[in-house]
C-alpha cells in the first residue's frame, strides 16, 4: 500500500504491536487471534489505493465508495458484520473566521478498525496516542477506537462553538457602535457558518443515541463512554441553536438601527429643505420683476426683506432642532 496509510498496528490486551510485514498478513493474524484487532488509519485515499483494503475486508461497494468520495452526512449504517460510521470534523480558521469541514469514516468490525480521514481537521495521531496510554479502555476492543474518535470530534466542536460565540459578541458590539462600519455581510457570513456547523453536528445526535440506548450490539461494553460523548454533543447542539437564534436577533437589531439612521437622515434632509424653501420662495417672487412692488422704491426694502428671510430661517431652525429634526 502507498503512503496513504498514516499508521497501522495490532492491539491485543490493550497493548500495541507494530506491523512489520504485509497488511494481508496483519489481517490474517488479527483473525487468527480472536482477542486482538487491527487498526489502520488512512488519509484521503483514492479508489485504487482503497481497493486492497476493500477486498481484504470484503467491504460493501457502497460503503467503500462513500469512504473514497467523502461528502457524506453524519450517519451510521450496517453492512453485514461491518459498522460504517461517518463523522464531520470542524476546524476554525482564525484568519478568516471560517469553519472548515472535513470527514472521518470509521469501518468497525470484530477484529479490525479502518479510519479514513478527509480534510486537515482532527488528525487522529493524538487519538491513537491517548488510547495507547489507556490500556484498560483499549481492552474493550475495536469499539474503543470508535469512542475515542467520536470523543475527539465532539471535543473539537466545543472549541469551535466557543470561537463562534466570540465572533458573535464582536458583531454585537459593532452593531451598537455608531462609528462602526456596516456589518450586514459579516452577520450573514457568520450565520452561514453556524448553519454549516449545525448540519455537521446535529445528525450525529441520533447516531450516539442509538449507541447509548443499546441498539448497537458492538458497543455494549462502551455505552457509558458514549453517554459522556452524547452529553457533550447535546450541550454543543443547544449552543449552536442558541447562536443561530442570537444571530437572527443581531441581524434584526442591525437592520432596525440602519432603518432608524436612514429615517433620521431623511428628517434632516427634509428639515434643511424646509429652511431653504423660505428664502428661495421670497427670492423667487422678486425674480418676477414686478414694477409696482413697494419695497423696490424704499431704501430699506432690500435690508428689510433680507432680515425677514434671516429671521424666518433662524426661527425654523430653532423650531426643528427643538423637535429633534436637526
Amino acid at each position: 500500500m502507498p503512503d496513504v496509510i498514516v499508521d497501522k498496528a495490532i492491539y491485543a490486551g490493550g497493548r500495541r504491536s507494530d506491523i512489520d510485514g504485509d497488511i494481508s498478513d496483519a489481517f490474517d493474524l488479527a483473525r487468527a487471534d480472536g482477542e486482538c484487532f487491527l487498526w489502520i488509519g488512512l488519509f484521503e485515499p483514492d479508489e485504487a489505493e482503497f481497493e486492497h483494503i476493500k477486498d481484504e475486508l470484503k467491504l460493501h461497494p457502497l460503503a467503500a465508495e462513500d469512504a473514497v468520495s467523502a461528502h457524506q452526512r453524519p450517519k451510521m449504517e450496517r453492512y453485514d458484520d461491518t459498522l460504517f460510521v461517518v463523522l464531520k470534523t470542524l476546524q476554525y480558521i482564525d484568519e478568516t473566521s471560517d469553519i472548515e469541514v472535513g470527514e472521518i469514516m470509521v469501518f468497525l468490525g470484530h477484529d479490525f478498525v479502518v479510519t479514513v480521514r478527509h480534510g486537515a481537521g482532527n488528525p487522529l495521531g493524538p487519538v491513537r496516542k491517548r488510547l495507547e496510554e489507556s490500556p484498560e479502555l483499549l481492552k474493550h476492543g475495536a469499539t474503543a477506537v470508535l469512542y475515542a474518535v467520536c470523543d475527539e470530534v465532539v471535543d473539537r466542536y466545543g472549541l469551535v462553538v466557543h470561537e463562534v460565540e466570540v465572533d458573535i459578541i464582536g458583531l454585537e458590539r459593532s452593531v451598537f457602535d455608531p462609528s462602526a462600519r456596516d456589518v450586514t455581510a459579516d452577520i450573514y457570513s457568520l450565520k452561514r457558518e453556524v448553519l454549516e456547523f449545525r448540519s455537521a453536528e446535529d445528525p450525529l445526535v441520533p447516531v450516539l443515541q442509538d449507541i447509548v440506548k443499546g441498539r448497537v450490539a458492538e458497543c455494549a461494553g462502551t455505552r457509558e463512554y458514549f453517554r459522556d460523548v452524547l452529553d457533550h454533543l447535546l450541550l454543543v447542539d443547544g449552543q449552536v441553536d442558541a447562536h443561530n437564534e442570537l444571530l437572527n436577533s443581531v441581524l434584526t437589531a442591525h437592520l432596525a438601527l440602519l432603518g432608524k439612521q436612514q429615517n433620521e437622515d431623511m428628517r434632516k434632509i427634509s428639515a434643511w429643505a424646509a429652511i431653504i424653501a423660505v428664502p428661495t420662495a421670497i427670492a423667487g417672487i422678486y425674480g418676477m420683476n414686478f414694477e409696482h412692488m413697494p419695497e423696490l422704491h424704499s431704501a430699506l426694502g432690500y435690508p428689510l426683506v433680507i432680515t425677514v428671510m434671516a429671521i424666518t430661517c433662524v426661527v425654523l431652525f430653532n423650531k426643528l432642532r427643538k423637535n429633534k429634526w436637526l
